[in-house]
């Protein structure tokens, strides 16, 4: 079954217009400051809207041969939930991580949790994306565990650097939007 991606795209567009976007005086995770806000988590929580981000992604990933999917917490936690049950859905199962800020504490002390095996072939998730220090650190964890970064693919990219570093150290990365998409400049 072939997806219409083009217009499940302009759908999530309007769904992160209407629900994400916000205007203001915002300080950003990166320290930034901006007059603008995009709350990812009011598209990635909301039913219709993580699943667009979900069949959109499978189809961007298709041809990664990709063993997991994860990202940061809490950009990534419903997006990788949402993409690794329709993977199973659709028999192209894709196992799924999460990325914690440090590692846990007690119990078994993981920064990494859910099913990522050494050597996998992984992409890398989050909602928004102004600098990337939270994807690195992400990737920086999974190298740890010598896994190979296919792609990395954030909902928005803000457009304030990240692409360019993501570059720099050679990995791929396809925003489903950029900021200019959302009919914003920085």
């Amino acid at each position: 079954m072939n997806i219409d991606t083009k217009k499940l795209r302009l759908r999530l567009l309007e769904i992160l217009k209407e629900k994400s976007l916000m205007f203001g005086d915002f300080k950003l995770s990166s320290g930034l400051r901006s007059n603008y806000y995009i709350d990812g988590k009011k598209t990635t929580l909301d039913p219709e809207g993580l699943y667009l981000i979900a069949e959109i992604i499978l189809e961007m990933i298709k041809d990664d041969r990709a063993d997991a999917i994860g990202g940061p917490t809490l950009g990534a936690d419903s997006i990788v939930g949402a993409v690794t049950s329709l993977s199973f859905q659709k028999n192209c199962p894709v196992k799924g991580f999460i990325v914690r800020k440090e590692a846990k504490g007690h119990g078994t002390g993981n920064k990494i949790e859910g099913v990522l095996e050494k050597g996998s072939r992984v992409v890398i998730v989050e909602d928004v994306v102004t600098t990337g220090e939270s994807i690195i650190k992400a990737i920086n964890a999974v190298k740890e565990l010598e896994c190979n970064v296919v792609r990395i693919i954030s909902i928005v990219d803000r457009e304030q650097g990240a692409r360019q570093r993501f570059a720099v150290m050679g990995f791929t990365y396809t925003p489903i939007f950029k900021l200019t998409d959302l009919g914003l400049s920085q």
